[in-house]
């Protein structure tokens, strides 16, 4: 049975790429002969332009980040994995890569802007700046979540920090090898992947496990050490860190793909844990709506439009390769999400891994997928950590770069220097969420990312409806049919808006429920600002008819 439904989930996401995709090039008009801002506007630091692999590298690495393994896994140990497994594969289908293959094209048409921006160019001045400080407090969200996460993955095992910290020399070492020695792609490729999987071996070995204690937690030094991190690598150029890292990093990517795909098909696993198991779940809440803000990124996710229209626009060589990136980079991570379920899947109902933290049960599944090739369960466990631990990484350094971009546009902030200061201001908050300590509504201690993935996920699925709406705005403008998109962005709009009503409703006047308050009002002036462009619309085609009569 659990071979079946991952098989048939491939099958369809495999018929989408072809069919759906092949409809969506062709309503955009994605053509070669239009040149993309990495050619016309290249500045060596932003605007560079990369190979599709190494590209498609980047943008999967940023976007597959802990979201699609952990929301599958939270959502399906709460309410079975049968109504789960229908939103990944639906909305990945008909939401999620719509959302990012128009957010990067839309990008693509303007110059490499920002889905802010373009709300400027086809809404109003004050749409700009309303989705500016929305994108702003979702990557700061973003920020703190992965910090966190990385932090205690490190403190449960200190042997893939060492690998993480490896991992970064060497795609120093590649991106200085690829763009100044000039070394082929294939040939370095070869090497340099070798010697990632030797650092994965390695680290084990040589755990960093002495590191100063620093508030009395092991989690709360990682914490710094990984903000220090995000800051250098949001002021360095991209071809140093950003893309080789990204391009490396996908490799291991892939082979956590490969051990799950071929652990799934060969293992003969049962299914074991209950196809549905509720509408209510004691620990998250009612399925409507809180299923479609915990899936998060393994369905659709708003942070991938800002990183398709923040750095990977800036550095798609040609047009067409904005199918195979966009569009088929969330059909793949849909398939991450689908094996992160799979680890739900073969657990037992009363197996003690039921009441474990997501990774956990993502580090032992990925390690059963591997027993079949004769792989140690201990070694299994860590390959599962670090991988996971990887795809946070390059979302973090990621997501830095863009919330960099953001605040400069706030300020108008020009000139190269004045990365330094809004990278610097950008990372005090999520260095002050993840240092001090935060509570629940019932007053406990809680890890950061633990307590804010709710309003993350409702904040991160709401600005997916956000940049769905303005999709539909330049539809609309460009008179275009839209309601392959109009249908996506009501449904967003609608459970995610349900679902902070629920987060404030808990938290009340804490930290946590003001800033739902917060987002909650500023997604609703930008609902109002699309509103009336649909009406002016309306009004002046009215206006002409009658004149015109």
């Amino acid at each position: 049975m659990l071979v079946s439904t991952f098989l048939l989930a491939c099958l369809l996401f495999m018929l989408a790429y072809l069919r759906y995709g092949k409809f969506l090039k062709r309503h955009f008009g994605v053509d070669n002969k239009n040149h993309p801002p990495s050619l016309h506007m290249y500045d060596g630091v932003d605007y560079v332009p990369a190979p599709a692999l190494v590209l498609f590298g980047h943008h999967f690495s940023s976007i597959a980040g802990a979201g699609p393994v952990l929301g599958p896994i939270i959502a399906g140990v709460a309410f079975g994995w049968g109504p789960v497994w229908l939103w990944i594969v639906f909305g990945s289908i008909f939401i999620g890569g719509v959302h990012d293959f128009s957010s990067l094209v839309i990008s693509l048409r303007n110059r490499g802007r920002s889905i802010a921006e373009i709300a400027n160019i086809y809404m109003s001045k004050r749409a700009y700046y309303l989705m500016l400080a929305f994108v702003w407090l979702l990557l700061v969200y973003v920020l703190t979540v992965f910090t966190d996460l990385t932090a205690n993955t490190f403190k449960l095992n200190a042997g893939v920090a060492t690998s993480s910290i490896l991992f970064i020399f060497l795609a120093v070492f590649f991106g200085f090898a690829l763009y100044r020695l000039k070394w082929p792609l294939k040939i370095s490729s070869v090497f340099f992947v070798a010697f990632m999987f030797f650092f994965i071996w390695l680290g084990q070995k040589i755990p960093l496990n002495n590191i100063p204690i620093i508030l009395g937690d092991k989690a709360k030094t990682w914490d710094i050490l990984l903000i220090a991190y995000c800051f250098i690598a949001s002021v360095t150029p991209v071809w140093i860190l950003l893309q080789p890292r990204d391009y490396l990093c996908s490799f291991l990517l892939y082979a956590s793909l490969i051990a799950g795909f071929f652990g799934i098909l060969l293992g003969r696993l049962p299914l074991n844990y209950p196809v549905f198991t509720g509408w209510n779940s004691p620990e998250i809440g009612p399925i409507f709506p809180i299923l479609f803000i915990t899936v998060a990124c393994g369905a659709i996710s708003g942070f991938h439009s800002i990183v398709a229209s923040g750095t990977t626009s800036k550095q798609i060589k040609k047009e067409t390769d904005s199918l195979p990136i966009g569009y088929g980079g969330m059909l793949i991570e849909g398939l991450v999400a689908i094996i992160a379920l799979s680890t739900v899947m073969v657990v037992g109902k009363n197996s003690s891994l039921t009441g474990a933290a997501p990774l956990e049960i993502y580090g032992e599944g990925i390690a059963r997928f591997l027993s079949i090739f004769g792989v140690p369960q201990k070694f299994g466990v860590s390959f599962g950590l670090l991988a996971l631990s990887t795809f946070i990484l390059t979302t973090l350094d990621t997501a830095t770069r863009l919330a960099r971009y953001i605040f400069q546009e706030i300020f108008n902030m020009e000139g190269k220097k004045n990365r330094y200061l809004a990278t610097l201001v950008t990372l005090l908050f999520p260095a002050l969420f993840v240092l001090i300590n935060i509570k629940d509504a019932n007053g406990n201690i809680l890890p950061a990312w633990k307590i804010i993935w709710p309003v993350f996920g409702a904040t991160n699925q709401l600005m997916a409806g956000l940049a769905l709406m303005i999709t539909a705005v330049w539809l609309k403008k460009k008179g275009k049919h839209l309601i392959f998109v109009v249908i996506p962005m009501v449904f967003m709009l609608a459970m995610t808006l349900w679902a902070l009503l629920l987060v404030i409703a808990q938290y009340k006047f804490s930290l946590i429920g003001l800033t739902g308050c917060l987002l909650l009002s500023l997604a609703f002036l930008l609902v109002l600002e699309a509103i009336k462009i649909f009406e002016v619309k309306k009004y002046t085609k009215r206006i002409l008819n009658i004149k015109s009569g």
